[in-house]
C-alpha cells in the first residue's frame, strides 16, 4: 500500500537542517584536511569538528547513518573527507557500544577524522585514478602514517594516544586476546583499522566500483565469522547487515532503500524506490521486512541503482517508520 501523504511538522525542519548540517560537515573536514598548515589553531577545529559530528549523531543516528552511507557513495567534495567522516562517524557509535572510556574514545574518533592527513591530496586523486600506483606513490602511502603523524605534532596536537593511532592504524592486532584485555593502543588500532577498511570497501573508486554494506561485511568476516572478532561482530550489530541508506533487492523484484535499522541485523526497514521492472514508483512504499513479506533478497552497490533520491523525503520517512512502527505491524508490513 502507498504511503499516505506526509504533513509537514515542526521537526521537519530540523531533519532539513540535519541534512544540511553533514554536509558542511563534509564540507569543513574538506578543508581542514587539505590545507592543514594554513588552518589557525588546528587541535582546536578538529575538535569542534567532533563535537559536532557526536551532536549530529545523537539528533537521530538512524538518519545520521543513512546520510553518511550516502554520503560515502556520492560525495562531491572528494574521497579523504568522505572516508574520514563515516570513519569518524562509526568510530563514534561503535565506541559507545563498547562503552569506552571518554579520553579512549576521544583518541579513536579524532584519530579516524586525522589518520590520513598525511596523504589527503594523494588519496583524493587515487579516488579518481584508473591506473595502479607508480613507484612514487607507493612510498608515499606506504609513509603516510608516520608523515601524518609528524604533521599532527607540527600542529600541536599532543595527545600520546591519538599519536599513537593515527602512525599504527594500519597495525595488525592478532585476535587471540580479547579486545578488554588489549591495551589501549592496541584495542584501538583493532577498532580503527576495522572500519577503516570497511569504510574504503563500501565507498566508489574509478577503479573499481564500491560493495555493498552487506558485501562488505562478508569480506571483513572471511566464508565463517570469528566469534573472537569482536569489532566486526559489533560492528553488524550496530549498523546492521542493510545499513540505513544502502539499497537492496526485494523479493517481489522491487529495489528498496534501507530507512532505519530493525531489531535484528537483517531486518530492517525499507522503502520501495524502483518497482519489479525498474520504474520509479510515484512514491516510495514502505515495508517493514522483519513481519517476512517481503524478504529482502540481496544487497545492492549504489552504483547499480539508478535513481535520484530526495533525501530530505526519504529521512522523514524514516522518522516517520520509526513512530509507526507498532501500526506498520498490526497493518501487515505497509502502510
Amino acid at each position: 500500500m502507498t504511503l499516505a501523504p506526509l504533513t509537514r511538522h515542526a521537526h521537519d525542519e530540523e531533519y532539513e537542517d540535519l541534512l544540511s548540517l553533514w554536509g558542511d560537515l563534509e564540507s569543513g573536514l574538506s578543508i581542514l584536511l587539505a590545507r592543514p598548515l594554513h588552518v589557525h589553531d588546528f587541535s582546536t577545529k578538529v575538535r569542534q569538528f567532533d563535537r559536532w559530528l557526536q551532536d549530529l549523531v545523537a539528533r537521530d543516528v538512524d538518519a545520521s547513518l543513512y546520510l553518511m552511507f550516502q554520503l560515502a557513495s556520492t560525495s562531491t567534495v572528494g574521497y579523504s573527507a568522505s572516508h574520514a567522516l563515516v570513519c569518524g562517524t562509526l568510530c563514534h557509535i561503535m565506541a559507545r557500544e563498547f562503552s569506552l572510556p571518554e579520553h579512549e574514545r576521544n583518541a579513536l574518533v579524532r584519530a579516524a577524522l586525522t589518520m590520513n592527513i598525511g596523504m589527503t591530496l594523494l588519496q583524493d586523486e587515487l579516488a579518481v585514478q584508473r591506473e595502479p600506483l607508480n613507484s612514487t606513490q607507493q612510498k608515499a602511502v606506504a609513509e603516510h602514517p608516520r608523515v601524518g603523524q609528524a604533521l599532527l605534532e607540527e600542529r600541536d596536537i599532543t595527545d600520546d594516544l591519538w599519536l599513537d593511532l593515527v602512525s599504527q592504524h594500519h597495525g595488525n592486532v592478532p585476535l587471540s586476546t580479547p579486545l578488554a584485555q588489549l591495551k589501549a593502543e592496541d584495542r584501538l588500532t583493532r577498532l580503527l583499522g576495522t572500519i577503516d577498511r570497511y569504510a574504503a570497501m563500501i565507498s566508489p573508486r574509478k577503479s573499481r566500483v564500491g560493495r555493498s554494506a552487506t558485501d562488505s561485511v562478508r569480506a571483513l568476516v572471511g566464508p565463517e565469522i570469528d566469534q573472537r572478532d569482536e569489532v566486526s561482530l559489533m560492528l553488524v550489530r550496530t549498523v546492521g547487515l542493510y545499513p540505513p541508506g544502502t539499497f537492496v533487492r526485494l523479493d517481489n523484484g522491487e529495489t528498496a532503500i534501507v530507512l532505519r535499522r530493525g531489531d535484528k541485523p537483517n531486518l530492517p526497514l525499507v522503502a520501495s524506490v524502483l518497482d519489479a521492472h525498474g520504474a520509479h514508483c510515484s512514491e516510495p512504499q514502505m515495508h517493514t521486512t522483519a513481519l517476512g513479506k517481503p524478504r529482502i533478497q540481496s544487497a545492492l552497490a549504489r552504483t547499480a541503482v539508478s535513481v535520484n533520491m530526495n533525501h530530505r523525503t526519504m529521512v522523514r520517512l524514516g522518522l516517520y517508520a520509526a513512530q509507526r512502527a507498532a501500526t506498520l505491524v498490526t497493518q501487515g508490513g505497509a502502510v
